[in-house]
């Protein structure tokens, strides 16, 4: 599914064209071309999709990095679990890890409407965190308290009987995308994103959920407002973009994580193909310690689609009805 283009949004944004074209040859001595205020030009459409997992599975526990031989039997392997159509629609299938579904019942999706890719990254890397070494996010223990509410929360949201729509997800509500972000992870579709710059400005605009940061680079202090997003402040170190967001309204589509939030983005430009998108999240309250991913931005010569989400939520409505009808048919029950 890839957009249309960067319209209302970004039509403040004057989109700057290259000073230098990228050489076709790249060597390690390249240099990224440059804006006219002298910034490097980091602006284009890009994908992230890839199948390497944001965590290391356990089944390759202590393997950073997998042979060509081993990496085309986990992508063949990977491939054929996450293929839907080869799913009984009675019998159904186990949790993607990413996006949990009931056993049994009509799936989602065909395959057809899928865009996670089929291949790792490049490196055959077996994670795309590579901090801390074992590729794992460093959950913190969490509190009595904190278990038993994330387990009524869960529990309704399994039993697909809501009672608020403060029960569901983000993702689900349509505010933001399970792969955007930020910080943007591969995800099952739509993992696209479009970049462009002016004087002073970054914006990265998503294709999940159209969500749009514009992120100024003039050195501006954070404001206070918490935003779903976070509030997102923009520098240069040398050629690489480094983008700090705090204030987050709730947690964001990081497994775990809380309105405490921080997140550090790292947009360095390696050839006239690639951005390499580094990601650090710290955040006391849902991890022991501050944990890095990795992965590359590859730029498409396509536009960006429209996304809908629900077609304009209703798919909201129904779920809050439908549980609303099932608590009558509850209520009288004898």
């Amino acid at each position: 599914m890839h957009v249309r283009c960067l319209v209302a949004t970004l039509s403040v944004l004057a989109v700057t064209t290259l000073v230098q074209a990228p050489t076709a040859a790249q060597s390690p001595k390249w240099t990224p071309p440059r804006t006219p205020d002298g910034k490097p030009d980091i602006q284009g459409t890009y994908t992230f999709r890839t199948i390497t997992p944001l965590q290391r599975p356990e089944t390759l526990a202590g393997k950073n990095v997998l042979t060509a031989e081993e990496a085309a039997a986990f992508e063949a392997e990977e491939n054929r679990r996450q293929n839907r159509d080869l799913f009984d629609p009675e019998k159904g299938q186990p949790s993607l890890g990413y996006l949990p579904i009931a056993q049994g019942g009509v799936l989602s999706y065909n395959e057809f409407w899928y865009e996670r890719g089929n291949q790792m990254t490049s490196d055959k890397r077996t994670s795309l965190i590579v901090d801390p070494p074992d590729g794992r996010i460093p959950f913190a223990p969490t509190t009595a308290a904190t278990r038993a509410r994330r387990a009524a929360v869960n529990a309704s949201r399994d039993s697909g009987w809501v009672d608020s729509y403060e029960d569901l997800s983000l993702e689900n509500r349509c505010i933001v995308g399970f792969n955007s972000g930020p910080p943007m992870i591969s995800g099952a579709y739509n993992n696209n994103v479009q970049i462009a710059q002016s004087p002073g400005y970054v914006a990265i605009f998503n294709e999940m959920v159209h969500n749009a940061r514009i992120i100024p680079t003039d050195g501006r202090p954070h404001g206070t407002l918490p935003q779903w997003t976070g509030d997102s402040r923009g520098r240069w170190e040398g050629d690489t973009l480094v983008v700090d967001t705090i204030n987050f309204k709730r947690e964001t589509s990081l497994p775990g994580s809380t309105v405490n939030t921080h997140l550090v983005e790292r947009f360095t430009r390696v050839d006239a193909k690639t951005i390499r998108y580094e990601f650090t999240v710290t955040d006391p309250t849902a991890y022991t310690r501050p944990w890095t991913a990795v992965e590359p931005l590859r730029a498409i010569d396509e536009s960006l689609f429209e996304y809908a989400c629900h077609e304009g939520n209703y798919g909201l409505k129904g779920i809050l009805a439908g549980a609303r009808a099932k608590d009558k048919e509850q209520a009288t029950k004898p």
